[in-house]
C-alpha cells in the first residue's frame, strides 16, 4: 500500500515530483506562463501549479502522458481550430509528453485569460451597488 503523496508546498517542489522529461515540459510552460504574466502570483491550489492575476488566471499540471493547461478557451474562434488538434476537456488541453510544446499557444492563452480577467474587474467596477433595503418605520401609537 502506498501512501498518499503530499501536497507540494510550492511550484518548485510540485516539478520536482516529476520525471526529469515532465520537469522539463513544466519548467518550460512556467517560464512562458511568467512571461505572459509577471505580475501574476504563483500559487499551488487544487494540488497543482496555478497564477492568480486579478482572479484565477491559469493552472499547469503534470500527468503520465501529458502536461495540461487549464482553463483552456476551446470554445474562442480564435483558439478552436488550434485547441482541436489537442485532446482534453472543455476547458483543458492536454500536450504530449512525446511532442514539442506550443509554447506560442500557451504564451497566447496566458494574455487571452488576461483580458477576460481585466474585462471582468472592469465590469464589476461598473455595476451599480444595490442600495441597502431597510424596513419601513412603524408608525407610533397615539395613546
Amino acid at each position: 500500500m502506498s501512501t498518499p503523496m503530499t501536497k507540494a508546498a510550492s511550484v518548485d517542489e510540485y516539478i520536482r515530483r516529476f520525471p526529469p522529461a515532465t520537469q522539463t515540459l513544466l519548467k518550460q510552460i512556467r517560464k512562458t506562463i511568467r512571461a505572459a504574466a509577471p505580475d501574476a502570483e504563483e500559487i499551488i491550489s487544487y494540488g497543482i501549479a496555478g497564477y492568480k492575476q486579478q482572479g484565477m488566471l491559469i493552472f499547469f499540471a503534470g500527468f503520465a502522458n501529458h502536461v495540461s493547461v487549464y482553463p483552456a478557451p476551446r470554445s474562442a474562434p480564435s483558439f478552436k481550430k488550434e485547441l482541436d488538434h489537442y485532446k482534453g476537456g472543455k476547458g483543458t488541453v492536454q500536450f504530449p509528453l512525446n511532442e514539442p510544446l506550443p509554447l506560442d499557444l500557451i504564451k497566447r492563452i496566458v494574455k487571452y485569460r488576461l483580458a477576460e480577467n481585466e474585462e471582468k474587474m472592469l465590469a464589476k467596477k461598473k455595476k451599480p451597488v444595490a442600495k441597502k433595503k431597510t424596513a419601513p418605520k412603524k408608525a407610533k401609537k397615539k395613546l
